[in-house]
């Protein structure tokens, strides 16, 4: 792996800037390109074939820019697409992100769980494996038809309102939620007006951590300079205000 190796990030649209910033926080001299992927969100209701497309296209464009490493910032494209990407570009790094489920297995089994993702990633059979793996028979598993598209937009009343009419159900019920979608960190409080105190799961600091051992591995740590390039398949400078606001304000 050459030293100048740039890590590449994509996601459907700007919710994987949650997972950016983890990646940051521990690999803060890498050089970044975010691809936001407005041009084809939402990808959860997609084909698994669509998706692979979608992702392949993005995927050949990040190593013609130098890509060594690639995370793929979205848990439907890692539920559809991560094994594709890897049996097809093998001299790639992929890192995928995915449910935080076995983090409540691992610290919070006996607690009842709300799942919260899209449909194509509920209804995949990655996350189907690890979910029979990690059933702790106390999960309700909840397909968020059009949310992240709400969130990227950014309209806050479509989300409250969004969350009132499909989550209030379990108030009181769960102790857990995990964000299965990149864009659901960005709405945290807002959930937890909703459901009350609860603790909430998302894969994105262990990906971080994954990539650092691998990164460590291949001895392709930077320790000076760095860049960070955003790049929206629709050129929307909205979209890249925003990118950046969430990486300067996203706890």
């Amino acid at each position: 792996m050459s030293a100048n190796n740039k890590i590449g990030v994509f996601d459907s649209g700007i919710g994987g800037a949650t997972v950016l910033k983890e990646i940051i926080k521990i690999l803060p001299y890498e050089n970044y390109i975010y691809y936001s992927d407005s041009k084809n969100n939402p990808y959860g209701d997609k084909t698994d074939e669509e998706v692979c497309k979608i992702c392949d296209n993005i995927v050949k464009y990040l190593i013609g820019r130098g890509c060594e490493t690639i995370v793929i910032a979205c848990n439907t494209a890692s539920a559809k697409a991560a094994q594709f990407l890897r049996d097809k570009y093998k001299k790639i790094i992929f890192v995928a992100i995915e449910p935080a489920y076995k983090m409540v297995y691992d610290f919070a089994y006996n607690d009842p769980t709300l799942v919260m993702a899209t449909k194509g990633t509920i209804e995949s059979e990655k996350f189907n494996l690890l979910y029979n793996k990690y059933n702790n028979y106390k999960t309700y598993l909840l397909p968020c038809v059009g949310l992240a598209d709400i969130i990227e937009e950014g309209d806050n009343k479509k989300i409250k309102e969004y969350l009132e009419n499909n989550i209030k159900c379990y108030y009181g019920k769960v102790k857990n939620v995990v964000l299965g979608c990149t864009h659901y960190p960005l709405i945290q409080k807002e959930i937890k007006d909703v459901l009350g105190e609860v603790k909430f799961f998302n894969g994105a600091q262990k990906l971080a951590e994954h990539l650092k051992i691998l990164m460590k591995k291949n001895k392709s740590i930077n320790n000076s300079n760095k860049s960070l390039e955003f790049i929206d398949s629709q050129k929307s400078k909205i979209k890249e205000k925003r990118f950046y606001k969430i990486l300067e304000e996203f706890n």
